[in-house]
C-alpha cells in the first residue's frame, strides 16, 4: 500500500505454486520480495518462482535473486488475450453441449493429457480428477461432440471472480486435431460467459502458435503479456 491506497497485489495458492503478482511500481517490487521473504521464511514455505506481468515478473526475480543469492530461470511466457464479441465459426461439424457426470472418466482423462502436454503456471496437479470433480459439480465444464455424437473437445472456465471468467482446460485428443473442433468449442463456451454478463480471458503460452492462432480467428485479442520465472 502506500498511504490508504493498494498498489498492488500478490498471492500464492497453493504453496507448491509461483507467487502471482499484478503490476506494480518499480520502486514497489524491493519491498514485496523482502516482505514476502520474511512471511515465507516465518512460515517455512519455499518459494518455487515467481508469474506475473512481463515488467514486475522481472524486477520481482531480479530482487528475489538478490536477497537470496540464488538463481531466476525465464521458463514460460505467456499472452492474457480478452473477447468481447465471437467471430461466428462455420463448417464445424457437431454440436456444443454441457459435460454431464458419465463423461467424469472422459474428462479426467482429457485433463491428464493437457498437463501432460502444456502443463500450467506451476507444478501440474497430482490429481487431475479434484479438478474435474469440482468443475464438473459446478456445471463449467462443456464438450463438442461430432457429427457422429462423439466427444472430440473439451473446455471449462473459472468460476467468475470481479467480473471475470477464464476459459481453461481446452484440449482436443491429438487423432482429433485440425478440424476445427477446439475454435468451436471455445467460441460456444466464450458465447455463454459473455451472456452471463462477464468478461472473458484466456491465457495462452506463447510458444505455442496454433493456440494463438485459432483465438484471434474467434475475436480474442490480446491483453497483455505474462512471464513465468523459476528459483534455483
Amino acid at each position: 500500500t502506500a498511504g490508504d491506497e493498494v498498489v498492488g497485489v500478490a498471492f500464492q495458492s497453493p504453496a507448491t505454486f509461483p507467487v502471482t503478482l499484478t503490476p506494480l511500481p518499480r520502486d514497489a517490487v524491493e519491498a514485496v520480495a523482502s516482505a514476502i521473504a520474511d512471511d515465507l521464511a516465518e512460515a517455512g514455505v519455499v518459494l518455487p518462482g515467481v508469474s506475473g506481468d512481463a515488467a514486475t515478473a522481472a524486477a520481482f526475480a531480479g530482487a528475489w535473486t538478490e536477497i537470496h543469492g540464488a538463481a531466476a530461470e525465464p521458463v514460460e511466457g505467456q499472452r492474457i488475450y480478452e473477447v468481447d464479441h465471437v467471430v461466428a465459426l462455420a463448417g464445424v461439424a457437431g454440436r456444443f453441449r454441457r459435460a454431464a457426470p458419465s463423461d467424469r472418466p472422459l474428462l479426467v482423462d482429457c485433463m491428464r493429457r493437457f498437463y501432460e502436454d502444456v502443463g500450467g503456471i506451476g507444478p501440474s496437479p497430482s490429481d487431475p480428477a479434484v479438478i474435474v470433480d469440482r468443475h464438473l459439480s459446478a456445471g463449467r465444464f462443456f464438450i463438442w461432440d461430432d457429427d457422429r455424437g462423439d466427444p472430440v473437445s473439451v473446455a471449462g472456465h473459472s468460476e467468475p471472480v470481479a467480473g471475470v471468467s477464464r476459459i481453461q482446460g481446452v484440449y482436443t485428443p491429438a487423432e482429433q486435431r485440425g478440424h476445427g473442433y477446439a475454435s468451436a468449442c471455445v467460441a460456444e463456451l466464450s458465447n455463454r460467459v459473455l451472456a452471463a454478463g462477464h468478461r472473458c480471458i484466456l491465457y495462452t503460452q506463447l510458444a505455442n502458435p496454433t493456440s494463438n492462432r485459432i483465438y484471434r480467428q474467434i475475436g480474442y485479442r490480446a491483453a497483455a503479456e505474462c512471464l513465468r520465472y523459476e528459483f534455483r
